[in-house]
């Protein structure tokens, strides 16, 4: 009897790693930037996409995915949080300097950004609410091997938990024998920049058969840049083959969830930036290999859904702050049918709008009816088309759908009916037809700030005074360690805070760089080994790294 119990223990065990092992898969983003569904599966087959056409083919295409604003850092926040910008206080964009790996950590230097009540704002990283993490850092401590290949953006330096590798270097191949993975390669090709900077690239899309939105008036200078925004797509896609023949090479292909998507709408003017369709709709595609089929899901999706949804697709237990919600995986709910987005300063321009985007109807509110739609942003205005709106803006060259990106003033609401207004220029929030439809979205937005909060009830100089008192960035004390018989044990008394852990065999203390690890258990020690350890919270500077031996 007794050999009996022993045999179903062991084979209980077994099934129990087996188990283990079925939810820790191997993740892979392949992520670009600035681009709306102008793709082939999305009924756009101006760009030649023979790798995401490919990989479309054995994926769920999800047509209504949104970002949660239409611009890089703030957008980039909410996928690694699982946070709306607005709750947590990355919203404004641009806040410091942190934008690839590591990020710079260094907050002096001029900034032209001001506020909305035209207070200059300084440079600087969000301090975010203590529970706040990136969500790597759940997945790190179930053993995944996490790298970030090598943009992040995230309006804070990235901490020393979130990745075992950050940066171009970073790379899937470098885990332990055996070790499950989630892994991001960010291709930026299809960046707002390179519509200038690849202006002399062969066009190897026509310009004369461009399709264009009823905002832009055709001119060749329009044609011309909207053929090299399809043409960088193409450039991205060779990218995308390349990543997924690695994993082909590797013998990963089908045993590696894909997930493919942009940070935000296209790069072109009345894209990027902002809230309505053309800014925040993106493409998203994610290949499960026991799903090899293309299926369209219409769902709505937002960005704060995909921290919540990685872990359940890891078999992680997702923590109770997450704003968003998981769409696969074990953990999965139900979705709403809204999607929310938002938008505060973009550069050097100030203001505050949000907007609640359903299958049928997008609804805007504005707090600054008194500013202008358009925001002269100067890094826009390198785009040779952008400077041609302007002209003929000015010359009275533009109809009234080209003018109206352009008006003076705002409506302190706007409703627009998708299906019948997909570029969102007619506005009908003074229409008594959609009365029943516009209360609804109303009431929906309250709810909805009232449930996450907006940090941009006050203004960002104020709300940076809060993050960082004085203007003095916070300090992260020193972590608590003892070493008893080899075994280190470590503690902080910071609320929000983590620790991280450096094993070497060299007594040089470590920089910012891989190898940190997040500590969650006390960790036995090898003979030859040194170990420190830091005290690590988003916004705040790490603490004085300990050295145990």
């Amino acid at each position: 009897m007794r050999l009996r119990c022993v045999f179903f223990s062991f084979l209980i065990g077994i099934l129990s790693v087996e188990l283990a092992a079925q939810q820790q898969p191997n993740i892979l983003w392949l992520t670009c930037e600035d681009i709306s569904p102008t793709l082939s599966m999305y009924g756009d087959a101006t760009a030649s996409t023979p790798n995401l056409d490919r990989l479309a083919a054995e994926s769920l295409i999800f047509t209504q995915a949104f970002a949660t604003v239409g611009v890089c850092g703030p957008s980039r926040s909410s996928i690694i949080t699982g946070m709306y910008p607005i709750s947590i206080g990355t919203q404004h964009m641009r806040a410091g300097k942190d934008i690839m790996g590591w990020g710079t950590r260094e907050y002096s230097g001029e900034s032209k950004a001001q506020d909305i009540n035209g207070l200059p704002v300084p440079l600087y990283s969000a301090v975010l609410p203590s529970a706040v993490k990136c969500f790597t850092e759940y997945l790190r401590k179930q053993d995944y091997f996490c790298t970030n290949n090598p943009k992040t953006d995230y309006q804070f330096a990235a901490p020393l938990t979130s990745w075992d590798e950050n940066g171009n270097d970073a790379h899937w191949k470098h885990r332990e024998e055996g070790q499950p993975f989630f892994a991001v390669f960010n291709s930026s090709t299809t960046h707002e920049s390179r519509i200038w900077y690849n202006a002399k690239k062969k066009l190897t899309v026509d310009p004369a058969e461009v399709p264009l939105p009823d905002y832009y008036p055709d001119t060749e200078t329009v044609r011309r840049d909207v053929a090299r925004n399809y043409s960088n797509i193409e450039l991205m896609d060779a990218e995308i083959g390349e990543r997924i023949r690695e994993l082909e090479e590797a013998g990963l292909l089908d045993n590696t969830i894909i997930f493919f998507f942009s940070d935000h709408g296209g790069p072109l003017p009345r894209g990027k930036r902002e809230h309505y369709v053309s800014g925040l709709r993106v493409p998203m595609m994610v290949r499960l290999p026991d799903q090899l089929q293309q299926e369209f899901r219409e769902e709505m999706v937002s960005f704060v859904d995909l921290a919540p949804t990685i872990l359940s697709l890891a078999g992680i237990e997702i923590p109770d702050h997450l704003q968003g919600r998981a769409f696969l995986g074990g953990q999965k709910t139900t979705g709403k049918p809204y999607i929310f987005g938002s938008g505060d300063r973009f550069d050097e321009f100030s203001d505050r709008i949000r907007s609640v985007i359903t299958k049928d109807f997008v609804y805007v509110r504005n707090y600054h009816t008194e500013l202008p739609a358009y925001k002269d942003v100067s890094y826009r205005k390198s785009i040779p088309m952008m400077n041609e709106l302007l002209e003929m803006r000015a010359a009275g060259k533009l109809d009234e759908n080209q003018e109206y990106w352009f008006r003076n003033t705002k409506t302190a609401e706007e409703f627009y009916v998708r299906a019948t207004d997909p570029f969102n220029l007619n506005n009908e929030i003074r229409n008594p037809a959609y009365e029943e439809e516009i209360t609804e979205l109303r009431n929906v937005m309250d709810a909805w700030l009232a449930e996450v909060g907006d940090r941009s009830t006050i203004p960002e100089t104020e709300m940076l005074n809060e993050m960082w008192p004085d203007g003095v960035q916070p300090v992260c004390p020193a972590p608590k360690v003892e070493c008893k018989k080899g075994v280190v044990t470590c503690s902080t008394q910071l609320e929000g805070a983590s620790l991280a852990y450096h094993l070497t065999s060299e007594s040089v203390t470590p920089g910012t760089e891989s190898g940190w690890q997040p500590y969650h258990q006390p960790i036995q020690l090898k003979e030859d080994q040194h170990m420190y350890v830091v005290n690590t919270r988003i916004g705040y500077r790490d603490s004085e790294i300990i050295k145990v031996k």
